[in-house]
């Protein structure tokens, strides 16, 4: 593997913790220029922004936290523009930010899926009309997609609103893939699977607001719901770690423009993702020959 080139500029949004976070510091490691993307940094996630000041002088490395709320396009705007103002260009950017939610899919109003939908799809929407006007007028650039393997994998039930929206993410990434390409920009999206340590998600996962129609569910699901946790670290051998998925994105940066896969799985639950995707992306390899479309695939379109 070949560095396309070293020092680049990365945005990441969604970066006050979990793979955000950690995809901030591995890319800053690898030499980068990155601005991580946070909501509130005067206020609820002060901490975050003095750890990660903290962290690059500890490790001398270019990290900066620019104030992003991907649910506001004045927020996105704001923050590309300080980026070039300061850069001049911006090479990359990591849609991370996501919010997850834990309970049954009848219990959450139409509203709540619509705020998960804001966060998680159209909230890479915004970034991009910030980002891709300076990356098109460069020629080259890079759309790294956080998406899960819920998508094509196992789908265990009570996640349904996140888990429909991470597919709706992946189906705007993969058209987006082919459409950015004649601009010089690439795509990839990293699958993880359910880590249950090293992030925030359970933690921090929105609850139903139905509460009587939950109750319901509750008493026929009840040991269920409370237990899925520990049903899926029980897939997860000991040693899985989070950070192989920042890892992940950080190889994917350095690899030369025209050679990056379209999909990287870091899923040590091995839920069958890999294998579905495998198929999916090599029909739609296969369907762009027949209709005539090859210079829209890169070489890792499929495997």
């Amino acid at each position: 593997m070949r560095n396309d080139e070293t020092g680049k500029v990365i945005l990441v949004t969604g970066a006050s913790s979990g793979i955000g976070a950690l995809s901030v510091r591995a890319l800053a490691l690898a030499g980068h220029t990155v601005y991580a993307g946070i909501r509130r940094i005067a206020t609820r996630n002060a901490t975050a922004v003095a750890d990660l000041t903290r962290y690059g002088a500890d490790h001398q490395v270019d990290v900066h936290a620019v104030e992003l709320d991907v649910t506001s396009q004045d927020s996105a705007d704001t923050a590309v523009d300080r980026i070039l103002s300061e850069r001049g260009r911006l090479d990359v950017v990591v849609h991370n930010a996501g919010h997850m939610v834990l309970g049954p899919a009848e219990a959450f109003t139409a509203e709540q899926f619509a705020d998960l939908y804001d966060v998680n799809v159209l909230g890479t929407q915004r970034v991009n009309r910030a980002a891709l006007p300076k990356l098109r007028e460069q020629g080259s650039g890079l759309l790294v997609w956080i998406g899960s393997s819920s998508t094509r994998g196992g789908c265990p039930p009570f996640l349904a609103p996140y888990f429909a929206a991470k597919a709706a993410m992946d189906a705007l990434a993969v058209s987006y893939a082919a459409e950015v390409l004649p601009f010089g920009i690439d795509t990839a999206i990293v699958v993880p699977g359910a880590f249950t340590s090293g992030t925030n998600h359970f933690a921090n996962a929105g609850a139903p607001a139905d509460i009587a129609c939950a109750e319901a569910y509750d008493q026929r699901h009840r040991s269920l719901m409370g237990d899925l946790g520990r049903r899926l670290a029980a897939l997860i051998p000991s040693d899985a770690d989070v950070t192989e998925v920042a890892d992940a994105v950080a190889r994917l940066v350095a690899m030369a423009h025209g050679t990056r896969p379209l999909r990287t799985h870091i899923d040590p639950s091995r839920d069958g993702s890999e294998v579905a995707s495998a198929v999916c992306d090599r029909l739609r390899a296969d369907f762009f020959r027949r209709i005539g479309l090859d210079s829209l695939l890169t070489a890792g379109s499929s495997l």
